[in-house]
């Protein structure tokens, strides 16, 4: 039961984290703010602070911030339809930009923690197609096909989302065999067809890294951390990809709020079991990817999403006026109507594979 809690309260966080993007360029654009809620559904307390109600709701999922005049007319110069588009848009991007924040902090932490996956390799399996193709130990990857690596997870995730795919791979060789601080290195690259492995049921190219090495300095530290976030981001849209190219079908690669309670609650009770730091880890890890996520989420271009009303915004910044308000207002209900639609179907396919 702990561990449901905390994988709820953990989920209340990140959708907090967005809602108070909002609020606070809202409030720094000179939007009033009716309500600015902890949590859903009926008010357990709040108090008055201005123009703006704040209150703590009884379930723990999240927030919300209502905004005067933010979905229909209002002539208080305050309201959020009479301010400038520029800053509209601000307010509406607000969201998703605090998520990725929230997710790169996140991954400061777990870089602190656990350090950084070099792509150097220390081994090549005999026979394997990495062999054949002339890869060393010593050997630094630097991209598979188009696709820069920084850590050794970008070539596993790239050949995960291309399966069975030729890729170029383009490597760093040092003069001597050693890699050392400055030292020249010789670009090489080679062509290599992944072979399936039983074991592991993947494709794989047959090379082995060392594994995690801690970061000391300030700047790799931030890169890596940036790095953490970025690596999201790709996974999700190689997700998107493959599910449009049918590589993997839609309740594999879509995960509704009960099925992502159940899995983050599995793994926070595993880490507790392994003590204090690997529940960090573990909280840490599903924040990132969570929180990377939703902003990735709200940022489609999709009607009663965030995105969705960024794009009419961007609209109106070319046409030089808004939209019909009315016209605008159907199409973001009619989008409504369609996500929560999705979300029933969803939650009907979680609780579906809960009980199988």
């Amino acid at each position: 039961m702990l561990n449901i809690l905390a994988a709820i309260l953990l989920f209340g966080l990140i959708v907090l984290v967005h809602e108070f993007g909002h609020f606070l360029l809202a409030k720094l654009n000179g939007v009033g703010v009716l309500e600015f809620s902890i949590g859903m559904g009926p008010r357990l307390a709040s108090v008055v602070r201005g123009e703006t109600r704040y209150s703590i709701k009884a379930l723990p999922f999240g927030g919300s911030c209502a905004m005067l005049g933010e979905d229909a007319g209002d002539p208080d110069p305050r309201a959020f339809n009479n301010k400038s588009v520029w800053a509209r848009i601000a307010v509406i991007a607000a969201g998703p930009v605090f998520n990725f924040i929230l997710a790169f902090l996140f991954a400061m932490v777990i870089v602190a923690q656990v350090g950084h996956d070099a792509p150097v390799l220390t081994g090549v399996i005999e026979g394997s197609p990495a062999q054949e193709a002339g890869l060393q130990p010593g050997d630094r990857i630097t991209r598979v096909d188009r696709r820069k690596v920084v850590g050794y997870r970008d070539v596993s995730m790239y050949l995960t989302t291309h399966p069975g795919e030729t890729v170029t791979v383009s490597y760093e060789r040092p003069f001597g065999g050693v890699w050392q601080k400055g030292a020249a290195a010789e670009k090489r690259s080679a062509v290599i067809t992944p072979e399936f492995d039983e074991e592991y049921q993947s494709y794989m190219l047959g090379v082995q890294f060392a594994g995690y090495e801690k970061v000391r300095s300030p700047l790799p530290f931030l890169r890596y951390s940036f790095y953490e976030v970025r690596n999201c981001i790709t996974s999700t849209f190689d997700s998107f990809r493959m599910l449009f190219k049918r590589q993997i079908q839609a309740d594999e690669a879509i995960a509704g709020p009960v099925q992502i309670v159940t899995m983050v609650g599995e793994t926070v009770g595993e880490g507790r079991q392994a003590g204090a730091m690997a529940v960090i880890y573990v909280l840490s890890t599903w924040v990132l990817l969570l929180s990377t996520s939703l902003g990735i989420m709200n940022l489609l271009p999709i009607p009663a999403l965030d995105g969705g009303r960024l794009l009419f915004l961007l609209i109106e910044l070319v046409r030089g006026e808004p939209m019909d308000p009315e016209k605008e207002g159907m199409v973001h209900m009619a989008g409504m109507m369609v996500l929560m639609a999705l979300m029933v179907l969803v939650l009907f396919n979680d609780v579906r594979r809960l009980l199988m």
